[in-house]
């Protein structure tokens, strides 16, 4: 039987198959930069010669950031938006270098980082190697204002991003290890502070792939019902997603229905009736993403674990 699909259909198809393949290539930039001194593009087998001495950078987190940023892009061509992402989970670099790499941004800022197979050669051997760049969004990476990996600052600098600029909707990745500091913790209040006539809107994306640098995390350990409760408290409205990454990639909900709920909850000058008024609740995405979810299931002949 054949089936037939409307022409809206085709294109939106369309649309997410070249998402995931962006995904993919993120991934790949991504991956590389942690472990490859080179043979970028795996043209040869992989010899010893070819892997970083020394590795540093979380894999684990990466897949998620890569995604969001995708799907934010989509959100952003598809509404026309004005976005800001904070990385705010620690060791996230290589995937904030990859996107503006993939983008063409990189090479725009750093000529010598071409894009060819020498250019690539560059990127994978500086990213946290003597003489090279640091394994966070650090200064370095082009349209950086976050740097990670001093945790605990990622929300209240995505809401300093947002006061005063009211087309602006920050969109925020809070790691669930991060998640643990005090001044994170904290953070959440900033949405007292924010004010819907004036200031932009902050969607923070709280990312729990279960796992801090060498522990399980609290957050990645509560059942949905308790951070639910937990971020109505703060005077959130917790959205969840935790469907698998190919599930996702074959629909448009992910990030466009949460950016159209960020950039929704600005509310006119005429409906405040008090300046203290408390400002209404704002949208906040939890991801479930286990840390080994891009990756093979057996390395080695073992089985992966979730904390692998």
């Amino acid at each position: 039987m054949q089936v037939m699909t409307t022409p809206g259909e085709s294109a939106r198809a369309d649309d997410m198959e070249l998402l995931d393949r962006y995904w993919r290539a993120a991934n790949y930039l991504s991956v590389g930069q942690i472990y490859l001194l080179d043979n970028p593009l795996l043209k040869e087998p992989l010899k010893s010669g070819h892997i970083k001495p020394r590795l540093l950078g979380h894999w684990g987190t990466t897949p998620g950031l890569n995604f969001i940023y995708a799907h934010l892009n989509r959100a952003i061509r598809a509404s026309d938006l004005n976005v800001v992402y904070v990385c705010g989970p620690g060791h996230g670099g290589p995937g904030m270098v990859a996107n503006t790499y993939l983008e063409g941004t990189y090479a725009e800022v750093y000529p010598d980082v071409t894009r060819d197979e020498e250019g690539l050669r560059k990127l994978f051997r500086q990213f946290s190697f003597p003489g090279g760049i640091p394994s966070h969004a650090a200064p370095e990476t082009p349209g950086s204002i976050h740097e990670g990996g001093e945790l605990g600052y990622a929300l209240v600098h995505a809401y300093g991003a947002a006061f005063d600029n009211p087309d602006l909707i920050v969109a925020c990745v809070v790691g669930d290890g991060e998640a643990e500091t005090g001044p994170l913790t904290a953070s959440w209040h900033s949405n007292k502070f924010l004010n819907p006539v004036h200031d932009g809107a902050v969607l923070p994306i709280l990312h729990l792939n279960g796992y801090k640098i060498a522990n399980p995390t609290v957050l990645g350990r509560l059942a949905d019902d308790e951070i639910r409760s937990l971020f109505i408290g703060y005077g959130y409205e917790p959205l969840f997603d935790d469907r698998s990454l190919r599930s996702i990639i074959s629909s448009p909900r992910m990030s466009g229905a949460r950016i159209t709920t960020a950039s929704a909850i600005r509310i006119p000058a005429s409906s405040i009736s008090s300046p203290t008024r408390r400002p209404i609740s704002s949208a906040s995405t939890c991801r479930r993403m286990p840390t080994r979810c891009s990756g093979s299931p057996i390395i080695a002949c073992a089985p992966m674990t979730a904390s692998t």
